[in-house]
């Protein structure tokens, strides 16, 4: 969820598009939720996304908790669309970079954290998303030149990636974790980041809003999940009313309204308060694993997940997120 957007995405979210300039038509006054509560519904959403994949995959295949996610997030962007009256974008060259972009950033994690979590529990997915940041960092003093390394951010760096060592138990031999499983989750963590520096490269300043961009990347990611799907697993015999819900939420909530929900968060108050929410959805992931699903807790995963998060916050010292907020401003 996972669409779960760590700072460094969020810092390039508010540089990917430039919406194109239009008279603006007189506003009218709305009433609009306090952002603290629009924070924590979307803490919230995306912690219980782990929850619901893992009750997706108890009866359906990973590729069709996938799919169905990706349909229904679809649906609910399209409609956003449809209320606005915006358009998708338009150009085949644009749109086969959106596809790229959906790949990383939707139909590949969105897949790999599904078949992790046939093997691992929920919380240890939600705790390997919140390495994103860490692998965020890694990638961008490769990739982007203006990324410049500091003695804080590479320790955060070498912090967070102790805490992975000790959410698994190194010292033990990794004794009771499912290193297939894990290796996926991390996987699916590493894909988001790869996938914004490519949208950061390719797709800033394409003149459309972040609502079209993402509506289209949606559907693309759709139709990649539609054609790959069949190529591996059956229609289901039977449709089971309690992971088929899972699954509708997880599109609906996850992968639909909590964009919009963020894209209103960071136009408010900016990226550096919204990528905050990364720092929630492990404890909240691990919370309802837990308590809900009766997963088992060792103390390497609470004590280890903090140690990830410390990291995480370490390597986002000095990010030029906060003085790009000026640069956002939301179209959607």
């Amino acid at each position: 969820m996972c669409y779960e957007i760590p700072s460094f995405i969020v810092e390039v979210m508010s540089t990917v598009t430039a919406p194109r300039t239009r008279t603006p038509a007189p506003a009218r006054p709305r009433v609009r939720l306090d952002w603290r509560l629009r924070f924590g519904a979307l803490s919230l959403i995306w912690g219980f996304s782990f929850l619901l994949i893992k009750v997706g995959t108890e009866r359906y295949a990973p590729f069709q908790v996938t799919l169905g996610r990706l349909v229904c997030g679809t649906a609910v962007l399209m409609a956003a669309l449809a209320v606005k009256r915006q358009r998708l974008p338009r150009g085949a060259r644009l749109w086969g970079r959106m596809a790229i972009a959906a790949f990383f950033l939707n139909a590949l994690p969105f897949s790999l954290f599904a078949y992790s979590e046939l093997t691992i529990p929920s919380a240890l997915a939600g705790i390997c998303n919140a390495t994103s940041p860490l692998w965020g960092m890694a990638l961008s003093l490769v990739a982007l030149s203006e990324d410049r390394p500091t003695r804080v951010r590479v320790a955060g760096l070498g912090l967070g990636f102790l805490g992975v060592l000790t959410v698994l138990g190194a010292w033990q031999g990794f004794h009771g974790i499912d290193t297939t499983g894990t290796a996926l989750a991390l996987l699916a963590s590493l894909s988001y980041p790869v996938g914004w520096i490519y949208v950061r490269r390719t797709l800033a300043g394409t003149g459309y809003s972040h609502l079209s961009m993402t509506g289209g990347q949606l559907l693309l990611a759709t139709v990649q999940l539609a054609l790959v799907t069949p190529l591996f697993t059956g229609p289901p015999d039977r449709f089971t009313l309690g992971p088929l819900l899972a699954v509708a939420a997880l599109g609906v909530l996850g992968t639909g309204l909590a964009v919009l929900v963020q894209y209103g968060l960071v136009a408010e108050v900016g990226p550096t308060t919204a990528q905050m929410v990364t720092y929630f959805i492990p404890v909240i992931a691990t919370a309802a694993g837990v308590a809900i699903l009766g997963e088992p807790l060792r103390w390497t995963t609470p004590v280890g997940a903090l140690v990830i998060l410390a990291g995480a916050a370490l390597t986002q010292a000095g990010r030029k997120g906060a003085r790009q907020v000026g640069a956002f401003r939301r179209r959607a």
